[in-house]
């Protein structure tokens, strides 16, 4: 799914944010301003667009962890990970989820054992009040890490939607040296990312145009028979990140 201008423009990727609010890395996105509000410029996030894909199609062998906890988005990103079978995080990022993630494969594991438990009918010898806590932990560790359990291992890369809100997640991928693809508006930092995507990241459109277009690129490559990436689609399709 390539995203012409047209195609861009009708989604409402165009729309930045106020002038007042913009991050000085973002000049280098932008078309102009009206009415106080900054406007990207679509045929550099059509490139940038393109590039990403053609990242995200290469990490073959390698999951792309989809991030996105906004209420406005979050269904959308959850829908779009589940159709690309990608692990996701579309709720609030829990601090170490990279970082101390050795910690949290336990946490996830709790929660496959305590389930396939309760599937099995292994729960009846414990209490009425003993079952109820466990039926509230499954809850709660669903809520927190129901995205992350086919993650066995650190991602290869990860989409992040609103690489400001998403800052933590942002900040650990940087540290472990994951690649961050990120949908990004005008007070994004883009020095962090390394395949930014200019455009509005709160418009349910723009959102689900980039998921979809991320989400398909991950399947392409997922039907690739190798189980290491091109070098030449790992560097060559990159455009270079100016922020």
């Amino acid at each position: 799914m390539a995203a012409d201008i047209q195609t861009l423009f009708d989604a409402g990727a165009h729309f930045a944010l106020p002038r007042a609010r913009r991050h000085p890395s973002a000049s280098t996105y932008l078309f102009g301003t009206k009415d106080r509000t900054d406007l990207f410029d679509l045929e550099e996030t059509g490139r940038r667009l393109e590039a990403a894909r053609a990242f995200a199609r290469a990490t073959v062998g390698k999951q792309v962890l989809f991030v996105g906890g906004k209420h406005e988005v979050a269904e959308i990103v959850r829908a779009a990970a589940v159709r690309a079978g990608a692990p996701h995080v579309a709720g609030r990022w829990i601090g170490g989820t990279l970082t101390n993630f050795k910690n949290i494969r336990k946490r996830i594991d709790r929660l496959e054992r305590l389930m396939g438990e309760r599937e099995r009918g292994e729960l009846e010898k414990y209490t009425k009040r003993e079952r109820l806590l466990i039926d509230r932990e499954i809850d709660e560790l669903l809520g927190r890490f129901g995205g992350l359990v086919t993650m066995t291992e650190l991602p290869g890369a990860l989409f992040v939607v609103d690489t400001r809100h998403e800052n933590t997640a942002v900040q650990e991928a940087n540290q472990l040296g994951i690649p961050v693809i990120g949908l990004s508006n005008s007070d994004c930092d883009f020095s962090l990312i390394q395949y930014p995507i200019p455009a509005n990241d709160t418009s349910v459109k723009s959102v689900r145009l980039v998921c979809e277009g991320i989400a398909d690129a991950y399947l392409e490559g997922k039907k690739v028979s190798s189980t290491k990436p091109p070098t030449d689609a790992l560097v060559g399709g990159q455009v270079p990140n100016k922020g």
